[in-house]
């Protein structure tokens, strides 16, 4: 797995993950899989089941025999590591990978009549690719090339989702552990009560910065500079002509698919910054958002899996850093699986809080003027957790 480092300017570096990034093209693919065995082998729609089995057992079972991996390229290797095109190649190659998936696995479920479970099973797993793409999307909406920032759009529009473009860069990443960010999970907050607030939230947020943005320039909400309506636009276009090919009753087997793919979304944003705060300064203005402010995780293969994703304490902290040097600090608040087998957990709110809420204790020394509280269960909270309003010495205990 290793290369020369000399052929990549990398002053000695060599980076052994280099060809374990590949997992982030193989993984997503596994959702067109199924379909072709059904197909081409035999029609058993235990085939269809195959990448959500992968993503909700196997992955969290892989983290946990692999375990992490702490170390960090060296400061002095990474422009060079970012200047690597192999990097972006790997990125762009999963572009063409999600859209033949979802083309495919939305021709094969209008052109075959399975049982109610494969067609649910085909959903879980179109979204899952879908949730993929957002994760993909994120990566290079990030950056500032022309061709990556389209190539972002084209990939949300799959889903519907497009306006993320604008509202993560603009908007999450400003508004991060706090109060008014809807895509910061707070404590006590259930991932079920989170997605009625995140998803219609993220929508709003995106359409009102971009209207701001273009009248800032003079020009109307409805230009084609609209960047909430560029990739809508792509949607509108891609889903018309799927329902002009399969007929109307595969809008609503879509839309599914479309709400599967953006719960991807709302699942990772649920766990990445759940119950942690930014401090306002006497100014009025919340601090600047530092590497302690996210939930991290460096499970080796859901990273592989998600362009190192997890490494999401870094990334807050450096917005443009590229997937492949981003790093671990010390003293983060740590997830005690990857993203795959938290979201199992998330879906049980009671063992969600009695795994997490000690831990968010222990992230922020038991401060609660570091914890993002769900207002209605704030006080309740207190009284179980022990906690005191009084500010608190640096041992933790109230002064």
């Amino acid at each position: 797995m290793q290369h020369a480092a000399a052929d990549n300017g990398l002053a000695g570096y060599v980076d052994r993950k280099r060809r374990l990034w590949l997992f982030s093209l193989m993984v997503p693919g596994l959702a067109l899989v199924g379909p072709l065995m059904y197909m081409l082998v035999s029609p058993n729609v235990l085939w269809l089941w195959l990448s959500t089995i992968f993503g909700y057992v196997v992955i969290p079972m892989l983290d946990g025999v692999l375990g992490e991996d702490l170390s960090n390229p060296p400061e002095e290797a990474v422009p060079a590591l970012e200047a690597d095109p192999y990097y972006r190649y790997v990125t762009y190659a999963l572009v063409p990978i999600l859209w033949i998936s979802f083309i495919v696995n939305i021709a094969f479920l209008g052109m075959h009549e399975l049982p109610w479970y494969g067609t649910l099973a085909v959903i879980l797993a179109t979204g899952g690719s879908l949730g993929f793409g957002l994760n993909l999307g994120h990566e290079m909406g990030h950056k500032k090339t022309t061709l990556e920032r389209w190539l972002a759009k084209i990939t949300l529009a799959l889903g519907c989702y497009g306006h993320f473009f604008v509202e993560h860069n603009r908007g999450h990443h400003r508004d991060v552990a706090t109060p008014e960010d809807p895509a910061s999970a707070r404590m006590g907050e259930s991932i079920y009560r989170f997605v009625f607030r995140e998803m219609p939230g993220a929508f709003f947020r995106a359409w009102d910065l971009e209207a701001q943005r273009l009248e800032r320039c003079g020009k109307s909400v409805w230009s084609l500079d609209n960047e909430v309506l560029q990739p809508a636009l792509i949607s509108a276009a891609l889903y018309a002509l799927l329902i002009a090919w399969l007929g109307i009753e595969i809008l609503p087997v879509m839309l599914l698919i479309a709400f599967w793919g953006a719960f991807q979304l709302t699942q990772a944003n649920y766990i990445e910054h759940y119950g942690l705060l930014r401090r306002k300064e006497p100014s009025g203005r919340y601090e600047r958002c530092q590497p302690h402010h996210s939930w991290n995780s460096n499970h080796l293969f859901s990273n592989w899996a998600l362009f190192h994703l997890q490494r999401h304490s870094d990334h807050h902290a450096h917005p443009t850093r590229r997937y492949q040097s981003l790093r671990d600090f010390p003293d983060l608040p740590r997830l005690p699986n990857g993203y795959f087998g938290m979201y199992l957990l998330a879906y049980f709110p009671p063992l969600w809080q009695r795994v997490m809420d000690p831990r968010l204790l222990e992230a922020v020394g038991h401060d609660p003027q570091r914890i993002n509280f769900l207002p209605a269960k704030r006080e309740q909270l207190m009284r179980r957790y022990g906690l005191s309003e009084a500010p608190l010495d640096g041992a933790g205990a109230a002064a």
